[in-house]
């Protein structure tokens, strides 16, 4: 089995999406083994060739880097525990009822909007859905209880230490960003707000490639602990209550964690071993780390959605475990 057979699962993705660029990294022990691009930035005539500076459109991944800020205020007692219900920072406990910062951070609140009001769905803790008002609700307790927004503290703890130049929320595109084909779809939007708190964050797979890495290595580059371990690490634990039933996917920071026992059906391969962790993007981007194979896997494409008979579940699952099977034949 050669590195051609990741390469040829990432482009039978690329053949059966709406799109028309796309990119695959693969790091095993921090070193690159593979790093492919294919196709072009956009549907105009003349468009530039994917390359290594190219924006992807991160969609969900972006949450990464929103569950790094709520870690951050964790971190330094900005935000006393996890557990701390949510209308202690925000207030409107009818509403809220018992949601914690763990019910939001592992998809287990049970709220929704709906006509522009927040209701209740179920109970929380009792049921997992993944609906966006998490970051809504997220976004206003990091600038309340730090004072600084998501973006602000992404900046400073991770893009001007690690040295990032191309990951952002950006208000204004580029010639390095890619074009999102979305096809009108509903859940696509844009957004002049860099805050942190939407879903305009792009950057290059070689920077997701890297933050991935950083989680890998407990937060060290080269040996250096560059970010601290402790907020990597729970990020990257299962934080999901107890009272989750056992076949709803399994949670840190956002990021879907394998389990121990693999019950239901959730993003990740069922093939992968206990401690990896990934996360998928609306736009088929997406973050694979590996542990116990010191595997970082990352690909990227500019469809937003899936086309009609596309099974994304399939496909990601297949995407892990062509790249774990590659290293353990």
């Amino acid at each position: 089995m050669k590195l051609q057979t990741i390469l040829a699962q990432v482009k039978k993705t690329f053949s059966e999406l709406d799109c028309t660029g796309g990119g695959v990294i693969i790091n095993k022990h921090g070193q690159t083994v593979l790093e492919e691009y294919f196709g072009v930035q956009g549907q105009r005539k003349g468009e530039k060739k994917v390359g290594p500076h190219t924006l992807f459109h991160l969609a969900s991944v972006r949450k990464t880097y929103v569950g790094f800020a709520v870690a951050y205020a964790i971190y330094h007692n900005c935000i006393a525990s996890i557990d701390d219900k949510l209308s202690d920072y925000l207030g409107n406990e009818e509403i809220f009822g018992d949601v914690s910062i763990r019910h939001l951070l592992t998809h287990t609140h049970g709220l929704r909007w709906q006509n522009e009001k927040i209701i209740r769905e179920f109970k929380a803790g009792c049921n997992w859905a993944y609906r966006d008002i998490n970051i809504d609700l997220l976004a206003k307790v990091i600038i309340k209880v730090t004072g600084k927004t998501i973006a602000e503290i992404v900046d400073e703890q991770i893009f001007q230490i690690l040295s990032f130049t191309e990951t952002n929320w950006f208000s204004e595109k580029t010639e390095q960003h890619i074009e999102v084909i979305h096809n009108d779809s509903p859940f696509w939007y844009e957004s002049d707000v860099c805050d942190g708190s939407k879903m305009n964050m792009y950057c290059s797979l070689r920077e997701l490639a890297k933050w991935g890495q950083v989680h890998l290595d407990k937060g060290k580059i080269h040996g250096k602990q560059m970010l601290p371990e402790e907020i990597i690490q729970l990020l990257t634990t299962i934080q999901s209550p107890d009272s989750k039933p056992k076949n709803l996917p399994t949670n840190g920071f956002f990021w879907f964690i394998q389990p121990q026992q693999r019950e239901g059906i959730t993003e990740i391969s069922p093939l992968l071993p206990r401690g990896s962790f990934q996360l998928l993007g609306y736009t088929s981007v997406a973050l694979l780390v590996i542990p116990e194979e010191n595997i970082v896997a990352v690909r990227g494409f500019n469809s937003f959605g899936s086309p009609e008979g596309f099974d994304y579940i399939k496909d990601i699952h297949d995407f892990g475990s062509t790249v774990y099977q590659y290293f353990n034949n």
